[in-house]
């Protein structure tokens, strides 16, 4: 909802709602019923109206991904109140007016993509016509009606829970600089062979594999303690604070995935090190390695850099070699004493050259003790 700077004209005195709009009145009602209130403001006369200037609304309305409209009366008191709020964060000195403008990016990217889902995938499985001649639009308005209130609730109170777990992560960082600039571990899991699928399957069929990919790589990162970055249909992104639950997400998402016949096979790459996070997301070296790992993981495998295999080895995860792990048992059996125990088993290989980031050693992660409940 970009706008310009030109004042307000004829188009101010026209509403948009009426019949000779060319709106679908239906549809206007639903607009309504979802947004609580009535078209009541140009952008001009939003902005005047929240005491902002058009430059700042016209910033916030692009930064939250809403269209351009002119100057048509589109905008209700809801728009104003959100700009009026915005700006007096800036005005207390709560926010600058940078951190306002991200904020509202932010905010906007996230539930844009959440009400396209949906709509996409949940309200019109809910909204075929019960009857002939009864449309879609007919079904879903008292369908909304219902499921508003109760999903703004749980929106709210899944926000808080994820504000809850953030604000956790960044007040237990040492110093100012490790809340942006972070050390984590990092892992991309990817289907193999996910672009021939595309042509074999019909885009059905591909859209449930997709779910089905994500949904079991979300559950199984949250369940164990990680992240999920993003989805990328094929391919997701993971973090967690430390290698050992890192590496037991990787492995466990190639063990699931392997016992279903449904899913392709499925390689992860890792690495350990500083990221830069920013709007939920991370970037840097590290992640870039991890990615180019995957590239080069072999089939239902795991390959991580030799930061992450140090991590392991610092943190008692896994022996430097086998051959140590077996001196260390013989010499615990002989003084009568338990054994170290460890998780993981690493396996160096080949240096080679990686696209970007030079000449890397790759480790492949396996269990010692095979797959865990």
């Amino acid at each position: 909802m970009t706008v310009d700077d030109t004042g307000p004209g004829e188009q101010d005195r026209t509403d948009p709602s009426a019949a000779d709009s060319g709106e679908d009145p239906l549809a206007l009602r639903l607009e309504q019923l979802i947004l609580g209130a009535e078209r009541r403001y140009t952008p001009f006369q939003a902005a005047r109206s929240a005491g902002v200037s058009m430059e700042l609304a016209s910033r916030f309305w692009r930064a939250m991904g809403f269209a351009d409209i002119g100057q048509a009366k589109a905008l209700t008191e809801a728009d104003v109140l959100a700009l009026r709020r915005l700006a007096g964060l800036v005005e207390a000195g709560l926010l600058s007016e940078a951190m306002a403008v991200q904020v509202a990016r932010s905010t906007g990217q996230t539930t844009a993509r959440l009400a396209e889902w949906q709509i996409d995938s949940f309200l019109e499985g809910l909204t075929e016509p019960p009857e002939p001649g009864m449309t879609r639009t007919e079904v879903t308005y008292p369908l909304v009606e219902l499921l508003l209130p109760e999903l703004e609730e749980f929106l709210v109170y899944v926000w808080r829970r994820q504000l809850a777990a953030a604000t956790g992560r960044v007040v237990q960082a040492a110093d100012d600089e490790e809340m942006v600039d972070r050390r984590l571990a990092v892992g991309f899991a990817d289907l193999v062979g996910f672009t021939r699928l595309t042509r074999r399957m019909e885009e059905e069929e591909l859209g449930e594999l997709v779910e089905a990919f994500e949904t079991t790589a979300a559950d199984l990162v949250a369940a164990r303690g990680g992240r999920l970055i993003k989805t990328l249909g094929d391919e997701v992104l993971f973090a967690a604070d430390d290698a050992g639950t890192a590496a037991d997400i990787a492995l466990r998402l190639v063990e699931t995935l392997a016992h279903d016949e449904t899913m392709p096979e499925l390689r992860v790459g890792m690495a350990f090190g500083t990221v830069t996070t920013r709007m939920g997301d991370v970037f840097g070296t590290t992640v870039n390695l991890a990615s180019r790992l995957t590239s080069i993981a072999p089939r239902d495998a795991v390959l991580m850099d030799s930061a992450f295999a140090q991590e392991l080895i610092r943190a008692g995860e896994a022996p430097v070699s086998e051959a140590e792990a077996a001196e260390a048992a013989a010499a615990a059996e002989k003084e009568g004493e338990e054994a170290p125990t460890y998780r993981f088993a690493l396996q160096p290989m080949w240096q080679r050259p990686v696209r970007g980031l030079g000449v890397v050693e790759p480790w492949l992660l396996t269990r010692r003790d095979g797959p865990q409940q």
